[in-house]
């Protein structure tokens, strides 16, 4: 079963901010004009398919969850929970036990990662508690460093002891096994005390990422933050038809089991989240209007299909269906032409209002006239799908019209070592 808990360390200090936080808790302070450092990360975990998400508050948690608490996010269930007193990590995830899934993902509140959430969390470990998501950086002499040994971690390495050079260091994301809390005595730092006496074990996993990576810590990383997310926060998009393109169409496909993928279908899009995209699915489904099933169906139909995507850790960000028809026999759905079918390019448009689009980069992969003419009257450009693999579309589209980054990727600015901490 895919994880589908997400748990964020939000209650340190953020004492190295100063003044910045007296008032106002560090994952609360806003990293580009219309979004907090925490909306950023509650908006990714949701849109990687975590729909409980739990936010470990302690400093000024109040204010956490007067903001937070009961709140859906892109289909996610936010919930707070403030500790009583400082623990440290270690304490506050114990404070959570009840809370905690067999296996859930665990983050620092303030720093960003970008990686690909889904696959990171597929296939937890067999002999194991824990796995970490390690950076590679050009020189660890400043951080300490992480030894990493096929899969396995096999030691923390002070900064002090720690040579000039490259090497790997904890990024700040951990999927857990609800039984590391019998290796949590009681207050402590996970990440100081707990990990390192699982390494000894052996029961601990690396996962090696070159990915965007900030720590918001320190004035200056925080600073920096802010001159980049808003040209970083803005993804381009793939918009894949559905039947014909994802599915092989049977003529009305509705059923959860109708569905058989095409060729390397998954795997594309697994491969457009590796790459930074969003990943939207289009579809007109005139079946609807027609009287052969009901938008419930369809609803469970992209149920089916999220499912199997997150067995290979891929994920599609949002599914967009018209039911209209303007030869419809259910009459709420008949419609001379309705903005959103294909070719008009409604689904497309309404993508873009919901979601932080680039058009740079992006484009529309479809089996139809209608889906490519739906991609010129949103201004991208259209990819006619022939049949044979779909990651071979899909690398050819990437190829053609994937922007080179705007920003590179920092090397990241951690607060403390072993590994980050969270306050």
């Amino acid at each position: 079963m895919a994880v589908r808990q997400a748990v964020f360390l939000v209650g340190g200090k953020g004492t190295r901010l100063g003044a910045l936080t007296a008032t106002t808790p560090k994952p609360l302070l806003p990293i580009a004009p219309d979004m907090l450092v925490l909306d950023l990360l509650i908006e990714n975990a949701a849109r990687h398919g975590f729909t409980d998400i739990v936010l470990l508050a302690g400093h000024l948690g109040d204010r956490v969850e007067l903001l937070y608490h009961g709140r859906r996010i892109r289909g996610a269930t936010i919930r707070v929970v403030r500790e009583p007193e400082p623990a440290g990590t270690g304490g506050a995830l114990r404070h959570a036990a009840e809370l905690l899934d067999p296996w859930f993902l665990l983050a620092n509140g303030d720093s960003w990662f970008d990686i690909n959430l889904c696959a990171f969390a597929v296939a937890p470990p067999r002999n194991g508690l824990a796995r970490i998501a390690l950076r590679r950086i050009d020189d660890c002499a400043r951080y300490g460093s992480v030894e990493l040994h096929g899969k396995r971690i096999t030691a923390f390495v002070e900064k002090k002891a720690t040579a000039a050079g490259p090497g790997l260091i904890n990024g700040g994301i951990y999927l857990l096994n609800r039984a590391v809390l019998d290796h949590v005595p009681g207050p402590c730092s996970i990440e100081r005390d707990v990990f390192p006496a699982l390494v000894r074990r052996g029961g601990v996993e690396g996962q090696v990422f070159d990915n965007y990576f900030l720590d918001i810590g320190l004035p200056e990383t925080l600073a920096q933050g802010r001159r980049e997310f808003p040209a970083l926060l803005a993804r381009p998009a793939a918009f894949l038809d559905r039947d014909g393109v994802l599915n092989i169409d049977r003529g009305y496909t509705y059923r959860p089991e109708q569905l058989y993928w095409t060729e390397d279908a998954r795997e594309a899009v697994l491969a457009l989240n590796e790459a930074g995209y969003l990943v939207f699915v289009v579809t007109n489904q005139a079946g609807v209007a027609h009287g052969f099933y009901h938008e419930a169906d369809v609803h469970a139909f992209h149920a089916r299909m999220q499912a199997e995507l997150a067995d290979i850790g891929a994920h599609v960000d949002a599914f967009y269906h018209c039911p209209f028809h303007p030869d419809a026999t259910v009459r709420r759905y008949r419609h001379p032409s309705h903005p959103d079918r294909k070719p008009n390019p409604g689904m497309l448009l309404k993508a873009r209002r919901e979601w932080r689009v680039s058009d740079r980069g992006s484009f529309l992969i479809g089996d139809r006239e209608s889906d490519i003419e739906a991609a010129i009257r949103a201004g991208i450009p259209g990819l006619r799908y022939e049949g044979g693999s779909l990651l071979a579309t899909v690398r050819q589209a990437l190829a053609a019209v994937r922007p080179a980054p705007s920003v590179p990727p920092p090397a990241p600015i951690l607060l403390d070592t072993p590994a980050m901490q969270a306050g």
